[in-house]
């Protein structure tokens, strides 16, 4: 009866995250590759943030614990391929793990490009676990200020 006085604002997110996670655990469940008892092997899909600038957009991929060299990123067809491999920590005698949530093996995420950005212009750095990459805008593309005039 108690829940009927909580507003519906509080428990409407609370239910879809939920509704996320149960989908996502299903999902892995029954793609999850053969050690977890899924059909198809699945790669892991690190998350990423796209931001655009007047001159350039900008892909920054949360990658911690690689090294710059386990990471490839290529321009492929208009498409920002990054790709690469977290190898599982071996496991150790002695320890009895209660939870395994971090994610190993291979990984690729595809970010389409629109067609006005230059191929020769791509920039990818790395540090402290993040990857960040540049990728600059046709002068085309880039932004132009009109000036709005007022009529007479």
């Amino acid at each position: 009866m108690t829940r009927s006085l909580i507003p519906w604002r509080t428990r409407v997110p609370e239910t879809f995250r939920r509704f996320e996670d149960e989908m996502e655990r299903m999902f892995d469940r029954f793609v999850g590759g053969e050690e977890n008892g899924g059909t198809f092997p699945v790669l892991h899909q690190p998350r990423v943030n796209i931001a655009e600038t007047g001159t350039h957009y900008e892909v920054t991929v949360d990658l911690p614990g690689l090294k710059p060299e386990e990471v490839n990123v290529e321009l492929k067809d208009g498409d920002l391929w990054i790709t690469g491999e977290r190898k599982e920590e071996k496991e150790e005698k002695g320890k009895t793990y209660h939870t395994i949530e971090r994610r190993y093996g291979q990984f690729r995420r595809v970010v389409g490009l629109p067609t006005s950005v230059d191929p020769e212009k791509v920039d990818a750095q790395y540090k402290d676990g993040v990857l960040r990459v540049h990728v600059a805008k046709t002068d085309q593309a880039k932004l132009r200020k009109i000036e709005v005039k007022a009529e007479k």
